[in-house]
């Protein structure tokens, strides 16, 4: 009981203020060091491409593996969370991020920057930011949301730095030295992590029922032959595996909630277009005759009105007047994000392609401010964190393969300007796919309650608002959240 009452000791004098702010600044690095680094990935296009001899095709994979790695791997940096802790995990993550950079500059194949820079570097970004903003919860209860959207800044910061510095470092040294460089500065994840000291908390006592161990121990107590125990072993297995993807992974979820299915199979289908603009924007300037460090500024305008416009985007879409609407105020901005990919089709002058980074920029900051509230609106929040663990990997999936069937259709054609449609395509298709859907499924929800008397409960499948924030009586530690660098 007195280590129950330190722990509560340590919540109050910890929280919310003091080092929790600290630890802020440590996760708004964190997330410019991490979520930010893919944006830069446009600067050496043509010269990987050079250097290697590789296609547009297989030159596109390097950032495609990097970006799909930074998203899939939540689930494992979940368990690693739970076994070594937030801090520990961060700097594993920057360790892992500087060593596949430093790697990656020795790099003698492209396929080998798709094993150094692509996955090691991406899972060790993945670790340190998701950890990052697991331990941020940790330390901020009652301004948790203030939190959040502070450290989001991280991800804007980063996409303004990271192309500026790149492109001069590639003018200065070469891509090689430039990466060689990169690690030491993904290094810093570890200074960072080390800030992130663990937070005292009041954990629930583990059940004496449950679990494997429990199972296991039976099995040693039966009176049954041997046979009955391997297969009572064997079941204990089987159960441990099920539970672990279901706390990991919402099938059940994605079976069962339409609106869950709707969302995440739409966003899924709408980032393969997302993340082609951001990859293959500095290569079309450039091969239109804009110089190149005029061309590394486009992705950091993106980045800087993503600064200001994020934060606004998340106090528009928290008007009443949005209340339940969320989904299609969502749906109306991949659509006007998709369209502005037309614009680079029509013109790669200079001025046309700063204001198509304006258009798509504003764009991008409603798409980041909402993709999570969205789902929490349509999934309950005690299965947030499993449904959003299926929900980044299926994401992953299409991050991985869009951007090289974009760049084998630009080996096949020879324009880029199919890029930008093929972008546009994607996200126009994804937002009339999910505003429809919903639409007629809350037509269907409408005529559903007509013909009933007044029910007990709300309907698992409808799309409503759910509280995303807890009670003081509930306060507790949070659950590993994975979120995305959209």
């Amino acid at each position: 009981m007195p280590q129950e009452g330190g722990a509560e000791l340590g919540i109050s004098r910890d929280q919310d203020k003091g080092w929790a702010w600290v630890v802020l600044v440590a996760t708004v690095l964190v997330q410019g060091l991490t979520l930010g680094f893919p944006s830069c990935i446009g600067v050496f296009f043509k010269d990987l491409q050079h250097d290697f001899q590789a296609s547009n095709s297989e030159t596109s994979w390097f950032p495609s593996i990097m970006t799909a790695v930074l998203h899939a791997g939540g689930p494992l940096c979940s368990i690693l969370v739970e076994r070594f802790g937030c801090r520990t995990t961060v700097m594993l993550g920057g360790l892992l991020s500087g060593v596949g950079m430093v790697a990656s500059s020795f790099s003698k194949s492209i396929s080998q920057l798709y094993v150094t820079a692509g996955f090691i570097t991406g899972l060790g970004a993945c670790f340190s930011f998701q950890a990052g903003v697991t331990v941020l919860g940790s330390y901020f209860i009652h301004r948790r949301a203030l939190a959040n959207a502070l450290a989001s800044t991280g991800v804007s910061m980063g996409f303004t730095l990271w192309p500026l510095l790149s492109q001069y470092l590639l003018d200065e040294m070469g891509w090689r030295n430039t990466f060689f460089m990169f690690g030491g500065v993904m290094l810093h994840c570890c200074v960072c992590g080390a800030v992130m000291r663990p937070v005292p908390v009041k954990l629930p006592a583990p059940s004496l029922k449950s679990g494997p161990g429990h199972l296991a121990e039976d099995v040693h107590l039966s009176n049954g032959n041997a046979l009955d125990q391997q297969v009572h072993l064997h079941r204990s297995r089987c159960d441990a595996c099920i539970q672990t993807l279901q706390k990991y992974l919402a099938f059940d979820v994605f079976c069962k909630n339409k609106g869950y299915r709707i969302y995440t199979i739409g966003v899924a289908w709408m980032v393969m277009g997302f993340v082609l603009p951001m990859i293959y924007l500095v290569p079309y300037a450039i091969l239109n005759g804009v110089e190149e460090r005029k061309a590394a500024l486009l992705i950091s305008i993106t980045g800087f009105i993503n600064i200001f416009m994020r934060p606004m985007a998340g106090l528009l879409s928290g008007l009443r007047v949005f209340t339940g609407r969320r989904i299609y105020l969502f749906s109306v901005a991949a659509a006007l994000n998709g369209l502005s990919n037309l614009i680079c089709t029509i013109s790669a002058e200079y001025s046309i392609l700063v204001l198509y980074c304006v258009v798509y920029s504003i764009s991008m900051s409603v798409l980041g401010a909402l993709i999570f509230q969205v789902l929490m609106d349509v999934v309950e929040m005690d299965r947030f964190s499993s449904a959003l663990g299926l929900f980044t990997i299926l994401e992953s999936i299409t991050i991985l393969i869009g951007p090289p069937l974009a760049g084998l259709l630009v080996d096949l054609t020879g324009h880029f300007s199919y890029v930008f449609y093929t972008s546009s395509f994607f996200m126009v298709s994804a937002a009339l796919f999910m505003g429809f859907s919903f639409c007629t499924m809350e037509g269907k929800n409408k005529l559903t309650e007509a013909h009933k008397p007044t029910p007990e409960k709300p309907s698992r499948v409808k799309y409503a608002e759910v509280p995303t924030q807890l009670g003081p009586e509930k306060n507790c530690s949070p659950a590993v959240i994975y979120v995305t660098s959209m």
